[in-house]
């Protein structure tokens, strides 16, 4: 094992460990949850919508105080308890169904509670990263985070839409709930994280400039706001596309949630090996130069995706998300490491919390403008929409300063950064 390898620390292991089972979880859910509402209880395109907004939205409402609060709490117990949160809401569907109580109202507030504890796991778990391994280990870390939720991706949605085939999709819902227990009883063994490093009460900043604080480190540097508005972009096509495929693949096209899950999967495909490509290629054409070149040569395969239809038109758009998501897969491992590479310990929580609400409140938004387009203009044109967006969502990082870095970030200094010791918690 090389000595740089993040493979070596047994708090990096059991962070992977409980991540793949937490990412099989969400992806099971991802397929799942929109097909209970489509099939069980018969929503409409409005009413998927809105499902998919709720979602997301808390990271639009807490996003931004959840940095600068996993910065001032236990980092293992702030994961712990978001899993078990996500455990209990979701194992609620299968018993409602079952008990035939299960309404939409029901759904609504699942997946807004989900998304709030889905808030402070994914701060937390990006935030205490950089610390279990150090820098000079990010990038392979990263790498191997992203393989893991590309491959997440491939096995979860598959296993979601097998699932739902075989049994129901309310059953999967369960099988999602298990997954999420078993990811926070793994992190019960997670020994070493960051100490907090908010102030004692009643010195220092407040939440308010804390808050402020981590959005001007992000938005006010040139490389990480263009890595931000193109991630954004990407998020919010792929959220327009998401929000209707389950309405196409079932109601217009007549194929199963199965065909849904296969479908989603070749994008977890592209992810898995984009994630893995990154750092060999990046190694090779330069840093920035990987993002410009996959941005322009990949992002356009976005417009094949809403040509999705049965037969040999299922295939081409199935090998634009496969294209469009490697791309996604690329960007993920080299924008994630230079973002961390950049940002002191002390402000990760806060920057990580800026970069959520910024993605993933474009998938909020994504979803909500999805809902709207599909009442109003139909599925099938909705789905045009969301192909422009993904196709056109590089140019940010492609007119930055991003486009012109050569070296990797594991060799760029980190800007006004002192790495703090990590205590037992």
């Amino acid at each position: 094992m090389q000595p740089n390898s993040p493979w070596r620390i047994p708090d990096f292991r059991t962070l992977f460990t409980a991540s793949a089972l937490s990412q099989l979880g969400a992806n099971i859910s991802y397929v799942a949850i929109p097909l209970v509402a489509v099939t069980a209880l018969d929503a409409s395109p409005g009413q998927v919508g809105a499902l998919a907004t709720l979602s997301t939205i808390a990271f639009l409402v807490i996003g931004l105080p959840a940095g600068a609060w996993v910065d001032r709490l236990s980092h293992r117990r702030v994961l712990i308890v978001a899993d078990l949160v996500r455990a209990l809401l979701q194992l609620t569907v299968p018993v409602a169904w079952w008990l035939d109580s299960l309404t939409l109202g029901q759904l609504y507030a699942v997946v807004l509670l989900n998304g709030c504890a889905t808030v402070f796991f994914d701060v937390g778990s990006q935030s205490v990263l950089p610390q279990l391994v150090g820098r000079d280990s990010l990038v392979r870390a990263n790498a191997d985070i992203n393989t893991l939720i590309a491959a997440g991706n491939v096995g979860g949605r598959s296993a979601g839409g097998g699932l739902v085939s075989l049994l129901t999709a309310p059953a999967a819902v369960l099988f999602s709930a298990g997954t999420h227990l078993a990811s926070g009883l793994t992190l019960i063994f997670l020994r070493h994280t960051p100490a907090p490093v908010a102030p004692p009460a009643g010195k220092g900043p407040r939440l308010r400039a804390q808050i402020a604080e981590g959005v001007r480190h992000v938005l006010g540097n040139k490389e990480l706001r263009a890595l931000a508005l193109t991630a954004a972009l990407g998020n919010l096509g792929s959220s327009v596309i998401n929000t209707m495929l389950p309405i196409w693949f079932v109601r217009e096209l007549g194929l199963s949630g199965g065909a849904l899950g296969l479908f989603w999967a070749a994008g977890g495909a592209g992810l898995l090996i984009g994630a893995r490509s990154a750092r060999p290629v990046a190694a090779r054409l330069g840093y920035g130069r990987t993002l410009g070149i996959a941005g322009l040569c990949l992002a356009p395969s976005g417009l094949l995706v809403p040509m999705v239809d049965r037969g040999f038109w299922l295939v081409i758009a199935g090998a634009g998300w496969f294209l469009a998501m490697f791309k996604v897969g690329m960007d993920n491992v080299l924008g994630v490491s230079l973002r961390q590479r950049m940002t002191a310990d002390s402000l990760l929580g806060r920057m990580n919390a800026t970069f959520r609400f910024l993605l993933t409140g474009a998938l909020a938004i994504g979803a909500a403008i999805s809902g709207v387009l599909g009442e109003l203009i139909g599925v099938h044109a909705t789905l045009w929409v969301g192909g422009v967006f993904i196709s056109t969502a590089f140019i940010p990082v492609f007119l930055s300063p991003v486009r012109t870095r050569r070296e990797l970030p594991e060799q760029q200094r980190t800007v006004g950064a002192e790495k703090a010791p990590a205590s037992e918690s």
